[in-house]
């Protein structure tokens, strides 16, 4: 054999054994380290803990989430009904608990959500008469309530999603209790400024779904525009990966990133799943107040994924991860909105009691084909 082709056979033969070393090395190294190990120098990958999982102090899930993840968000305990079921009384027990987990695994921590018009104390927007309370009032509780929060976890909670949900599709600002009490948007930008003065280094976000609507980014847009005009220190915005196989239309979803990066905003992607149910009733929101009637045809999967379906949420991830990567130099964190299948809260939303499979993590915590294929793109 001429020593040209000799050389170059034994070339072959080394760059493919370097490749398989180079696989080797990857498994390797996701077996011991997960994603954020894959996306380290790309953005944070986070996701959410349940109230559930800081109630049983679930260790097999618990030691899931330290090995894959590196941020982490509170997905209810830290929500205003949850933490102060009531005006003045507190409950911190599953707070702690999260952020106890959070500076043991030396994760990044994400508080959610100060201000939001759900998941409320009952007693948040009326008296003891059950009378509507005023404006000062109102700025009062927000103002009790967001420092004693941020006081409490100052310097443990890096990111907060300070205001959650303010605006209402193409409608403009959501006419929430906040709004209509306040008689107009100023409690969101109050509760930006408290925010920053109570933690001058926290990184302060606005955290919506449906972030890809035209009318909706437009309005945010003009939103974002006057706040950096007038000093308004929000720094962020979080893009709710609310998303189906089929919706939204990622070309929106990029236009939304490029628009909102453009304000000065970073972006995160904050409750990130695929949901591969079909959509009751054309709805595609995250209003947690929405809920639709059951119906057979509306839960298909119950005794599991058929393959073709599970063809399509793999390749629904890798193309929403793909745009991600395109945009990792705006792209702080993309965080899943929990771990595996049966404690997602898809299984139950819009239509109650349906088997949704819209994470990376099957029901029994096994990696998925999307969570495989995900970690291939950055091989």
């Amino acid at each position: 054999m001429p020593l040209s082709r000799r050389r170059f056979l034994q070339a072959s033969v080394a760059l493919a054994a370097l490749s398989q070393l180079k696989g080797v090395a990857m498994a390797r190294a996701l077996e011991i380290s997960g994603l954020k190990e894959v996306f380290r120098d790309d953005f944070l990958i986070g996701t959410a803990i349940s109230n559930r999982t800081l109630e049983t102090q679930d260790r097999e899930l618990l030691d899931i989430i330290s090995s894959e993840f590196n941020a982490i968000t509170a997905e209810n305990c830290m929500k205003s009904g949850e933490i102060q079921p009531a005006q003045g009384q507190w409950d911190w027990t599953l707070a702690d608990r999260f952020i106890e987990f959070g500076r043991e695994q030396g994760m990044t921590v994400v508080g959610h959500a100060p201000v939001w018009h759900s998941q409320t104390p009952d007693d948040l927007f009326v008296d003891s008469s059950g009378h509507t309370i005023s404006r000062d009032t109102l700025k009062q509780r927000m103002e009790t309530h967001i420092t004693t929060l941020m006081e409490r976890y100052r310097d443990q909670v890096a990111i907060w999603d300070v205001v959650n949900e303010a605006i209402d599709e193409d409608q403009g600002w959501r006419r929430s209790p906040w709004y209509e009490i306040f008689g107009d948007a100023s409690y969101m930008e109050h509760a930006f400024h408290l925010a920053h003065e109570l933690d001058p280094a926290a990184h302060l976000l606005y955290n919506d779904y449906n972030m890809h609507n035209p009318g909706k980014r437009a309005f945010l847009v003009d939103v974002l525009r006057d706040y950096r005009r007038r000093g308004v220190p929000i720094h962020g915005v979080g893009l709710q990966g609310h998303v189906g196989l089929d919706f939204p239309d990622l070309d929106e979803f990029e236009r939304s990133i490029e628009a909102y990066a453009a304000q000065g905003m970073r972006i995160h992607i904050t409750e990130f799943e695929v949901d591969v149910l079909p959509v009751a009733w054309e709805y595609t929101g995250a209003d947690i107040a929405t809920d639709f009637e059951y119906a057979d045809e509306l839960d298909p999967y119950t005794d599991g994924l058929p393959a073709d379906v599970e063809e399509k949420l793999t390749a629904r991830y890798v193309e929403m991860f793909e745009l991600f990567l395109r945009h990792r130099d705006k792209i702080d964190r993309v965080s899943t909105w929990g771990t595996y299948d049966a404690e997602s809260w898809k299984n139950d939303f819009p239509v109650i009691g349906r088997t949704n499979y819209p994470l990376l993590f099957d029901r029994d915590r096994r990696r998925k084909p999307a969570y495989h294929a995900v970690a291939e793109l950055r091989r």
